[in-house]
């Protein structure tokens, strides 16, 4: 019986197989006989992210944002209505690592009852980026959103004027990026100068760092702080190269580099080898400029931060912020390996090195900065609990000038004329109108952090803490947020002083909420 068992199955086997073939063919000849089919084959699968955007697809299927995220980006950019009615389509109960927030039913922040009522409310950072280290040029950042790297090479000119317009209105930080500082970064917006591999806007003929024309850069410019990037979360570990035919006139001004010719980005820094080497060049741009200086990077090897963290704790030298970019970040174009599978998502890398500032006992003297689809305020909210002091956007930032999550962005094919260089499709980006959209959209993302906060019991989002936020695991299982990570007590907060700064700062601007009038019969 066996053997006419398997018998059996191996017919089978071979009947499936010739019957394969012979689709296979039939399909070979109609496509032979009729080439128009065939043609029209290719341009289906050309279109295909486009129908499954707008047809196919279901609320929460699309990648990298859903339906949904990407229609509370276009709505809160556009002063529209936000809101979402009759209920969460998420699966709460069966999605293991579903952060749940912790309301508080009493708490000392007080929610107004209007959803709307922090729109105008100012949301600085809970820390003063350079204070501990005492950087002449210190501040305290306006805003907890800013807006993440992206340079002008990379996006148009029309999208990096509207970003630069936007925050300015909203009163964030734009960085630059590491393709330089062009004339569309000048446009009111205060700036984070980033310096990357090639060095970018600050170089000699020979691709050199030059630190004179560094210090006649942030002369010139509302330069606020010096970023330098070790790494980035959509293609860690690797250089990169602008082909001749993208560098125009503008982009070379704006590197220093020749038009026409490819511009190459090397993988590592010529003016540092190690931790030890990095802090002294920090501490050399510091100095130099007076401005706070801080690194961003992706998370791979610990033993980097382990040798970072052990030298500032055990001298006079360190960084004033540190930006940690997710492996799930990424604007532009990468190979697939590396926007896949190498260096570890957010929430995971931004624990590990803050864990290892924070056993040094050296987390409450740095700004920390996450990156890597933070801009969802859900997203957002998980970076406060975990020590982020403020949150970098990009691609969001991207959605609300006009992305429509065509991924194109390494094709020069941009629809929406925001990650191309292609002077027509550009032309339809409108600077003026789409910064409006900007700074609705962090407005809203800010309105949301706030009231968040509020009904945690707390008045900043920076006082949020892990004990606030739970991780589900399964159907009936959740884990405080401090204890996926291995938090210790304490941990994700600032200081006592900065709390009590920034609680000070809030309850003068922010307006607290109340209830209605007490009866005769109101208990204390």
């Amino acid at each position: 019986m066996r053997g006419a068992a398997r018998a059996a199955v191996a017919g089978l086997g071979a009947v499936a197989a010739v019957a394969a073939r012979d689709l296979v063919q039939r399909e070979h000849t109609l496509l032979r006989n009729f080439p128009v089919l065939g043609h029209a084959r290719y341009l289906l699968e050309s279109i295909g992210p486009e129908l499954r955007q707008y047809l196919v697809a279901g609320n929460n299927e699309e990648r990298p944002f859903t339906r949904d995220q990407r229609r509370w980006v276009y709505a809160s950019a556009k002063g529209e209505n936000n809101y979402f009615g009759f209920g969460t389509d998420n699966d709460l109960e069966y999605t293991a690592g579903y952060p749940v927030i912790n309301h508080r039913t009493f708490g000392r922040a007080v929610p107004p009852s209007h959803p709307a009522s922090a729109a105008d409310v100012a949301l600085p950072s809970a820390k003063v980026l350079g204070g501990p280290r005492g950087r002449a040029r210190a501040f305290r950042p306006a805003s907890v959103v800013n807006v993440s790297a992206m340079s002008f090479g990379s996006l148009s000119g029309a999208a990096v004027e509207a970003l630069n317009r936007g925050a300015a209105l909203a009163g964030c930080l734009h960085n630059t990026g590491e393709g330089g500082l062009s004339v569309h970064h000048r446009h009111g917006g205060e700036l984070v100068f980033q310096i990357g591999t090639a060095y970018f806007g600050c170089r000699d003929d020979r691709g050199r760092f030059d630190l004179r024309r560094l210090q006649d850069l942030v002369a010139s410019a509302p330069v606020r702080a010096l970023e330098v990037k070790l790494s980035q979360g959509a293609k860690p570990g690797l250089g990169g190269v602008l082909p001749a035919a993208k560098v125009s006139a503008e982009i070379a001004a704006a590197r220093g580099v020749r038009e026409g010719v490819d511009c190459v980005s090397p993988s590592r820094h010529a003016e540092f080898t190690d931790a030890d080497s990095l802090l002294d060049w920090v501490e050399l741009l510091a100095d130099a400029t007076g401005l706070p200086v801080g690194i961003k990077s992706a998370v791979g090897d610990m033993a980097f931060w382990d040798e970072l963290t052990g030298l500032m704790a055990a001298g006079d030298r360190g960084v004033d912020f540190v930006t940690i970019d997710g492996g799930e970040g990424g604007t532009g174009a990468a190979p697939l390996i590396f926007t896949d599978s190498v260096s570890l998502p957010f929430q995971l890398g931004f624990a590990r090195v803050y864990s290892a500032f924070a056993r040094r006992g050296i987390a409450e003297r740095v700004t920390f900065v996450g990156g890597g689809k933070l801009g969802l305020p859900d997203n957002a909210v998980v970076a406060f609990a975990l020590g982020c002091d403020t949150v970098n956007i990009a691609r969001e930032a991207m959605l609300a000038i006009g992305c429509i999550q065509a991924q194109k962005c390494h094709t020069d094919t941009c629809p929406t004329g925001v990650a191309t260089q292609n002077a027509w499709l550009a032309h339809g980006l409108d600077p003026q109108r789409k910064s409006v959209r900007l700074a609705n959209y962090v407005a809203t993302l800010r309105r949301d952090l706030l009231k968040v906060a509020e009904a945690c019991g707390v008045e900043h989002p920076g006082l949020i803490d892990t004990g606030s936020v739970e991780v589900l695991t399964g159907r009936t299982a959740s884990t405080p947020l401090g204890e996926v990570f291995g938090y210790e007590p304490g941990w994700g907060l600032p200081s006592a002083a900065d709390r009590a700064e920034i609680v000070a700062l809030m309850t003068a601007a922010a307006p607290q909420g109340g209830s209605a009038p007490p009866s005769e019969t109101a208990q204390a």
